[in-house]
This record gives structure tokens, sequence and C-alpha cells, in this order.
């Protein structure tokens, strides 16, 4: 049974910080990359970051280079996400999503989980 979810998402103010969580489970051993997607209402799903099984490959969307932080516990088959300084833009459903390595496509990807709630505001 795969398994894919989420946690960690809330409401913050501006220049404040939340960890994400992905927790995955029953997956194929090609299918260690790991990548956290976002989704405002009325807009498209776009790439955040993305970390590798071993993490030699990790990106950043260029919005959030310098703010965000992306790691992974390969014993607790968990990848974080952490937000800092964050701003109003950032507010949106947060997913992440599984394949066989890093890609800036949403339609890559095979896995998704139910996405968090991250909302910045005052």
């Amino acid at each position: 049974q795969l398994k894919l979810v989420e946690s960690g998402g809330g409401l913050v103010q501006p220049g404040g910080s939340l960890r994400l969580s992905c927790a995955v489970s029953g997956f194929p051993l090609d299918y260690n990359s790991i990548g956290w997607f976002r989704q405002a209402p009325g807009k498209e799903r776009e790439a955040v970051s993305c970390i590798s099984r071993s993490g030699g490959t990790i990106t950043f969307a260029d919005s959030v280079k310098g703010r965000f932080t992306i790691s992974r516990d390969n014993a607790k088959n968990t990848v974080y996400l952490q937000m800092n300084s964050l701003k109003p833009e950032d507010t949106a459903v947060y997913y992440c999503a599984v394949w066989w390595r890093c890609s800036s496509g949403p339609g890559d990807y095979d896995y998704w989980g139910q996405g968090t709630q991250v909302t910045v505001s005052l």
C-alpha cells in the first residue's frame, strides 16, 4: 500500500516560519525523489523544491531560494521543507510528490499526497 502524507501547515504572520513534513511508505526502490509543489486558488500548481534519494540533487524555485530548505531523514522515511521569512504570496496548499528523479514538472510525478494548507497573513 502506497502512502504519502503531508503535515505541518498552518497560519503564520509574514516573516514567520513553518516546517512541513512528508512521510512516505510502500514505494518501489526506484521512486526515491520527493518534490514539494504548491497551488494557490485560481493558479497553476508550481514546483517549490525537490530532493533526491541521496540528497545529491536539491532544487528550489527562484521565488523561495534563500528562504526555504529541504532535507530528508531516510530512517524515518520523511522529507522536510523548512520555510522561513514567509510572505503572503507563499499562501497555498502544499503537496509532496514522488518520482524516480527530481523534476519541476508536476505532470512527471506519479504519486501525490493530500496537501497541507499554508496561510501567511496578518
